[in-house]
């Protein structure tokens, strides 16, 4: 049964912020609808790695296809999942709230034209002067013999993504807007769709059209950016929203969009721009070391899109709308439930990837051309990367806090700071511990950069609700270490009684050692009576309830 859509979340009446206050219900609801669609699309983008680790394993092709993938991929999470959401939504819900509908649906068509000229001209730029844009990023790619131009070529053929992208972004802004959030989150799934169906149809087919085989993943991207803005514009037209070819550049909610989302890529950009920063210096890293980094930071963004965008997602136009009636005291208690609720998940999520790396890696992708020597080195440095899930679940939430506030300058800076700590951290790592230094110097970025997020947000809000934040902080990873210790205990004991059993039957035992750790999680929970945990609980209570 595909969930119901909540028409607007359930708001608590103002009071005072030192009293109790258990996370929405309504928040945690409407996180729940995120993380549902965005659960189904993680599930599929880990079908799709396990598809390309088939085909592809970690070789030559592959290096090529991650770093032509990672040039676009920088705007459809800086446009999807970071800018849209920090500049767009917050405007678009005082529209709507202020002026109504129709306003707000002209100002969507003023975006979406915008939009359409601005990533028009970038993808010409890029199509044209691809040679240069590729060496900028992968010049290393010279010393293996074709390796350089399959990159351009890839890359060539993917830049269109971006105009497909940055629309169904749009929509997504839209729809969350409007507090429709299981469609938009749903959406990525149908990129991930295009991209396992063109692999499984066209791979075999490329070589006989005189293509590589790795193009057919270029295509499935292009096709997926199409599905994902078909899936959602009937939803949008059922609310009455009809697309209009207008561009007036004088709108004024247009103008602040557009000024907003200069300062507002820097802000969302710290982990994408990271990430590329560490595909162009592992690319001097000899074979490989590419395919590692990136299968295992997609392995760990997986529970930040079910964690840290699911609930940013969901706050995002509480807050807004708060910040438009100048109510700064539920915009504080709507951060601080939206925080405490990050952290009960994203703490334990860190743990379990640290404690289970190798099984995971090796359940999902070490088949075909992945080998188990790609499994450990992918399992390092999926270990050196779990941190950035409490660091960008919680600076996922933060940015948008602060243009919801109408401030944009502070988060830029932030975040560049963060990219330059970045930088530091990982000339220094990579040359100490190899190629999964890269990995280790983002994480500790990522911390860096929402605890000085969450400091400078103090002033505006009068406060953070800082004493109860840090004790939910406390007691969570109380309890994530108790799960940790009997998970890996359990893991040590399952690699000493089976270690060389076949993947099926290693991915039923590591499911039951989750299920185990989950157990002990909840257990340790209620005993430190941590209430977001309960009011999580209850939410799945109630959905499985729904949908038996």
């Amino acid at each position: 049964m595909t969930p119901s859509e909540p028409t607007a979340p359930a708001v608590a009446a103002p009071h005072s912020p030192t009293e109790a206050d258990p996370p929405s219900p309504g928040l945690v609801r409407s996180a729940g609808l995120v993380g549902l669609g965005t659960m189904a699309s993680r599930l599929l983008g880990l079908v799709r790695n396990l598809t390309f680790a088939y085909f592809f394993g970690a070789t030559n092709a592959m290096d090529a296809f991650f770093v032509a993938y990672r040039i676009p991929n920088l705007m459809r999470d800086l446009f999807a999942e970071g800018v849209m959401s920090a500049a767009f939504v917050p405007t678009f819900t005082k529209r709507l709230t202020t002026e109504g509908r129709d306003s707000a649906w002209q100002l969507g068509n003023q975006l979406i034209n915008a939009l359409i000229v601005i990533t028009g001209g970038l993808v010409l730029a890029g199509i044209i002067f691809v040679v240069p844009l590729t060496r900028l990023f992968a010049g290393d790619f010279d010393a293996v013999p074709g390796k350089f131009e399959l990159t351009a070529q890839l890359t060539r053929v993917m830049l269109p993504f971006l105009t497909l992208v940055a629309i169904a972004a749009a929509c997504m802004g839209m729809l969350n807007s409007l507090h429709r959030f299981f469609t938009p989150a749903v959406s990525p799934a149908m990129l991930n769709v295009c991209v396992i169906a063109s692999a499984w149809v066209f791979v075999p087919l490329m070589p006989r059209a005189g293509f590589e085989p790795i193009m057919a993943i270029a295509f499935g991207f292009v096709l997926g950016g199409v599905a994902q803005i078909a899936i959602q514009y009937p939803s949008l037209r059922r609310e009455g929203f009809r697309y209009r070819p207008t561009l007036n550049l004088k709108d004024r909610g247009l103008r602040n969009i557009l000024g907003l989302m200069g300062p507002g890529t820097l802000a969302g950009a710290a982990l994408q721009i990271n990430v590329l920063v560490n595909t162009i210096l592992a690319t001097g890293e000899g074979t490989g070391a590419v395919s590692w980094l990136t299968y295992a930071f997609q392995l760990m963004y997986v529970p930040i899109g079910l964690v840290g965008v699911s609930i940013a997602t969901a706050a995002l136009p509480v807050m807004s709308r708060h910040a438009a009636l100048d109510d700064l005291p539920m915009v504080r208690r709507t951060l601080s439930r939206a925080l405490r609720l990050m952290l009960v998940l994203a703490v334990p999520a860190t743990v379990g990837l640290v404690v289970l790396a190798e099984p995971i890696a090796r359940v999902i992708y070490e088949r075909g051309n992945f080998t188990p020597a790609d499994t450990q080195a992918t399992a390092l440095a999926l270990v050196c990367y779990a941190p950035c899930v409490i660091g960008y679940s919680a600076v996922r939430l933060l940015v948008p806090s602060f243009y919801a506030l109408g401030r944009s300058l502070a988060p830029a800076i932030v975040s560049m700071a963060a990219v330059g700590l970045n930088i530091a951290l990982n000339l220094v790592l990579v040359r100490v511990i190899g190629f999964q230094g890269l990995a280790l110097g983002t994480a500790v970025a990522s911390l860096a950069n929402a605890g000085l997020l969450l400091a400078l947000l103090r002033r505006p809000l009068g406060g953070v609700d800082g004493q109860r934040v840090i004790a939910t902080l406390a007691k969570i990873t109380v309890a994530a270490a108790v799960m940790g210790f009997v998970v890996s205990g359990a893991d040590q004991w399952r690699q000493s009684i089976w270690p060389g059993i076949d993947s099926g039957w290693l991915m039923l035992l590591v499911g039951t050692e989750i299920v185990v750790g989950l157990a002990v999680l909840a257990a340790a929970a209620r005993a430190l009576k941590i209430a977001e945990i309960d009011e999580v609980l209850v939410q799945v209570g109630k959905r499985l309830r729904r949908n038996p």
